[in-house]
């Protein structure tokens, strides 16, 4: 999913999707390959969405024109609504659209519950498929089988303020190390700015400083997963993020609580000096105070010159399951994902592309997408595609294990050890 304000509301209503979703639809497969006739689809509604739907009108226009006798429908569904929609597609196949568009997040509950069309041998056949980046492949795959194709995809990079680090002659820093040292650097020198502003609800800001350190969320095992957070590395990687919780950079009693959203929020208004932000954040810091004062560079890793693994979010776009028309929805979803659409929504929206080579080409269009495409090409990481993420992800499993640790109610070990056993209950109840 996209996080933007827009991506963390994703994120969140992916959660609640997946967990609300039905468990006794069998959802199964029309047996009818209609050839004609109308195809609905479903797609999120952004703010400011009218740029998203004159380039999907363009694709539709194309398509109907391609297909004889076919009509394309779509809906741009709210996000704080789509959870009751998904579920009652699910139950009802007859109010269920053909196409859909879906966070990342979301796959395997979705497969799960049986919504999803397998297109693997589709995909596979597609000629553009090729050039998918690796990360966002996998956001569409459970089980080794495929159920759609990526639409776009979002990371994150390090935010720094150019006039602060200019004022104080500190360089990007290159190291994790570093960034903790340059930090505090910072709110010595200006004790009215976080140095790092970091949260302490921010999961996706706290799992590249486990990803660098060579920790895992979790490791597949056989269908499932056991949880990985409380190894020696990951435990690293939680201490490492933690101890930016200090009166010296980020004081606890203000940034426990802050979610992704509010430390871009407190970027944008000039009051830290450092952020891990998305390039979907790009908007917010340039509607700030710090507008022109402002650059990005990848999030560093352990070693000096690597970067950081950051987490892949972004959205797909599926066919459902009980859909009478499989052919013209399957050569609908290549339409609306194909390398043509994604570059025109990466002009209006700035969605980034999930084909390598059309990302390239952006980046080079915009310098400001750099780091982002760098942090990509880098390596990216996913979450575990078990549906027992999303209870994982709606029972704030990984904030409550951070927050204990910033609070001293517990130390790394316990607190991983306690998140590791809630993460692998959700697991094994899934299936």
């Amino acid at each position: 999913m996209k996080l933007a304000p827009r991506f963390a509301v994703l994120v969140a209503a992916a959660a609640v999707v997946a967990g609300c979703a039905p468990q006794t639809s069998d959802n199964s497969s029309s047996d009818k390959d209609d050839q004609s006739g109308t195809l609905r689809v479903w797609l999120f509604q952004e703010v400011g969405n009218d740029p998203k739907a004159k380039v999907v009108d363009s694709v539709v226009t194309a398509f109907e024109k391609a297909h004889k006798g076919t009509k394309v429908d779509v809906e741009y569904i709210p996000i704080d609504t789509r959870a009751q929609r998904v579920k009652a597609a699910f139950n009802d196949p007859k109010s269920a659209p053909d196409v859909m568009e879906y966070g990342n997040t979301d796959t395997a509950g979705y497969v799960h519950d049986g919504g999803l069309l397998d297109v693997t041998k589709d995909f596979g056949a597609w000629s553009e498929a090729k050039d998918t980046d690796p990360t966002a492949k996998q956001s569409v795959t459970v089980d080794g089988k495929m159920y759609g194709s990526p639409f776009y995809v979002g990371v994150r990079a390090l935010y720094y303020r150019t006039d602060v680090f200019k004022d104080l002659g500190l360089q990007p820093p290159k190291t994790m190390a570093e960034l903790a040292s340059t930090a505090r650097k910072i709110h010595k020198a200006k004790s009215d700015l976080y140095g790092l502003v970091v949260g302490g609800a921010y999961t996706y800001g706290a799992m590249p400083f486990v990803w660098a350190n060579g920790g895992e969320l979790a490791t597949a095992k056989g269908s499932s997963y056991t949880s990985g957070i409380d190894s020696a590395a990951a435990q690293k990687g939680i201490k490492a993020y933690t101890s930016l919780f200090t009166s010296d950079n980020c004081p606890a009693a203000k940034c426990a609580v802050m979610g992704g959203n509010d430390t871009i929020t407190a970027f944008a208004a000039g009051k830290a000096g450092m952020a891990i932000g998305g390039d979907f954040s790009h908007t917010a810091v340039e509607a700030g105070k710090v507008k022109g004062k402002y650059a990005v560079v990848p999030l560093p890793g352990v070693a000096s010159g690597s970067v950081a693994p950051a987490f892949a979010g972004g959205n797909n776009i599926g066919v459902l399951k009980s859909t009478s028309h499989r052919t013209l929805a399957v050569d609908l979803m290549e339409q609306l994902t194909s390398k043509a659409t994604q570059a025109s929504m990466f002009d209006a929206m700035g969605f980034l592309p999930t084909f390598t080579d059309v990302r390239d080409a952006a980046a080079a269009k915009v310098p400001f997408e750099k780091p982002f495409v760098e942090t990509l090409a880098a390596g990216t990481k996913f979450v575990p595609a078990s549906p027992g993420w999303s209870e994982i992800d709606s029972s704030l499993v990984l904030p409550t294990m951070l927050q204990e640790v910033i609070s001293g109610k517990k130390d790394v070990a316990a607190a991983s050890k306690d998140a590791a056993k809630k993460m692998n209950d959700a697991f094994s109840s899934a299936g």
